[in-house]
């Protein structure tokens, strides 16, 4: 193969991926961002719960306890969010450093 046929082989295999990179999924969820599109609206932007609605405060919380209270069947409203498990790490990690 000619060193130039090998560079624009090259060429096009660096365009493609940086056509793909987008598509990729390498980034972690945004806590934050999740946080308040799915779960603002009840436990408030600072987390700190909204009695009025019955919605605990949830500073400090691990992703083990969102888990949790995401399973509890009182929690019908963000059960049909259908969140995934990477978005509600993001979420319990979001919120761990809420302190």
């Amino acid at each position: 193969m000619t060193m130039s046929k090998l560079a624009t082989l090259l060429a096009i295999m660096a365009l493609l991926l940086l056509m793909a990179l987008p598509v990729l999924s390498w980034a972690a969820e945004d806590g934050a961002a999740l946080y308040k599109t799915n779960c603002a609206a009840c436990h408030k932007p600072d987390a700190s719960g909204n009695p009025a609605v019955k919605a605990p405060a949830i500073k400090g919380k691990t992703v083990a306890d969102v888990k949790k209270a995401i399973d509890d069947p009182k929690h019908v409203t963000i059960k049909n969010k259908k969140l995934t498990e990477e978005q509600l790490k993001a979420i319990g990690d979001y919120l761990k450093g809420l302190k």
